[in-house]
């Protein structure tokens, strides 16, 4: 095929014979499953998005315990994991037959939910395996002069400190770090946007924020700090590492006023384990360089016609490492947002921060135990941590675990407990969990 013409697509180069044989399994589409394919059952009940314990029973977790960890690494809900059996039948039935038949229709299924999840263009999105993945390729693929700084903050986690960490010993770009806040528990929006602020320099070309800390609950009011750095430094670039955000609240990039936003999308949006995505504006996209070889036809029909002509390839897609992936789980990220979809992201929002002011209302009634995370709605999503003064949190976690309740610790130093109520929890698993936390006091 010549490159100018119709994109060449993986099913060229796997042969259309092999997408033959199985072109019979991907017909048909319910606009609510938009990944499409012949259904797997599940025995999971059918959904009533108004009713949120129909919501719970989609996820097929073992109810003798209160899971607070979802948050962590996600359960699939029932549409996901239909989604999910569907396509690796159709692999195992035929690998390169079904990919080559399904490929081009499926990921553009995914890159469309995405965009209507975001409220922006498919073609500025890009498909990850994580957020890791995501903020090593962002910080991998902006240009920057010597000279250029990078501000970031103590309060991001590992994966965005030490891609910046391999970025500076790779380049020697200079990166700072910012203290937002002293303490947690009493942050403010105000000495947010001051701390950030008055770290900010003439020669900053990259803000790396990140939306909501795991380490504390953290929640940053980003457009206000976007304003600020438009202000002082309108050059930089606000790149937000968002997974604690998105699925947890309802803003849209747009709202939030980044540059770039990356996130995991089997955290707080339930999704397939082991995918995620990229957004950037035009802009912060016209600054990078792809650091992964695309698979995207446009770019293989360049290169077989020894590099030259070809259709120019939009950002999302240029930016989207190449490859062969775990495309059960990447397809079923369609269905994803659209039980996302059916329930309402706002409705979402509202379910997960009451859950989470449950937490802290009941965390801070209990004597000797410190509450982290600020109580302020707005200062705060889903996430809340706690100290149990005198227990180290291994051993809390290990105590709550034996009483059936699962949370996590914070992997930064300090470490912290920490739980954190989805839409596959309810009030019961909020108040087991008080209720055993009441035993560690």
């Amino acid at each position: 095929m010549h490159p100018t013409r119709r994109p060449l697509t993986r099913r060229h180069l796997l042969g259309a014979t092999a997408a033959a044989g199985v072109t019979g399994l991907a017909t048909g589409c319910d606009p609510d499953r938009p990944a499409g394919g012949t259904a797997v059952s599940d025995d999971a009940p059918a959904l009533d998005p108004a009713s949120w314990d129909s919501v719970r029973a989609q996820f097929a977790l073992d109810r003798s315990r209160a899971h607070l960890a979802t948050f962590v690494f996600a359960p699939h809900p029932a549409p996901v994991r239909a989604a999910v059996a569907t396509h690796r039948a159709g692999l195992d039935r035929d690998a390169s037959g079904y990919l080559a038949a399904n490929e081009e229709r499926l990921d553009r299924a995914v890159l469309a939910a995405a965009a209507g999840h975001l409220g922006a263009r498919s073609d500025h999105i890009a498909l990850t395996d994580s957020t890791t993945m995501g903020l090593g390729l962002l910080y991998g693929a902006i240009r920057l002069r010597p000279g250029d700084e990078v501000l970031t903050t103590e309060h991001d986690f590992y994966a965005t400190h030490e891609s910046l960490r391999l970025r500076a010993e790779r380049d020697g770009v200079t990166v700072r770090r910012a203290r937002l806040y002293r303490d947690a528990a009493t942050a403010g929006a105000d000495e947010m946007v001051a701390g950030l602020t008055a770290a900010l320099t003439p020669r900053t070309r990259v803000v790396a924020l990140t939306w909501v800390h795991s380490s504390t609950g953290v929640k940053l009011p980003v457009r206000r700090l976007a304003e600020a750095v438009r202000e002082r430094s309108p050059e930089a670039l606000l790149c937000l590492d968002a997974v604690h955000g998105f699925g947890a609240d309802a803003s849209t990039p747009e709202q939030l006023g980044c540059d770039v936003l990356v996130s995991g999308c089997h955290k707080w949006l339930l999704g397939p384990r082991g995918t995620g995505l990229v957004w950037a504006a035009e802009r912060a996209w016209a600054r990078m360089t792809p650091v992964i070889p695309s698979f995207d036809g446009r770019d293989i029909g360049r290169w077989l016609a020894g590099g030259t002509g070809g259709q120019p390839v939009p950002p999302g897609p240029a930016h989207t490492p190449g490859g062969y992936h775990s495309f059960e789980h990447r397809w079923a990220l369609a269905d994803a947002f659209a039980f996302h979809r059916r329930i309402g992201p706002a409705r979402v929002a509202e379910r997960t921060r009451e859950l989470a002011g449950r937490l802290k209302e009941g965390l801070a009634g209990i004597r000797g135990v410190r509450l982290v995370t600020p109580r302020a709605a707005d200062l705060s999503a889903g996430v809340v941590c706690c100290e149990v003064p005198g227990v180290p949190v291994g051993e809390a976690v290990n105590r709550l675990w034996s009483a059936g309740v699962v949370a996590s610790s914070t992997p930064y130093r300090p470490s912290y407990l920490r739980f954190g109520a989805t839409i596959a929890n309810g009030e019961q698993d909020v108040e087991a969990a008080l209720r055993a936390v009441r035993t560690l006091a």
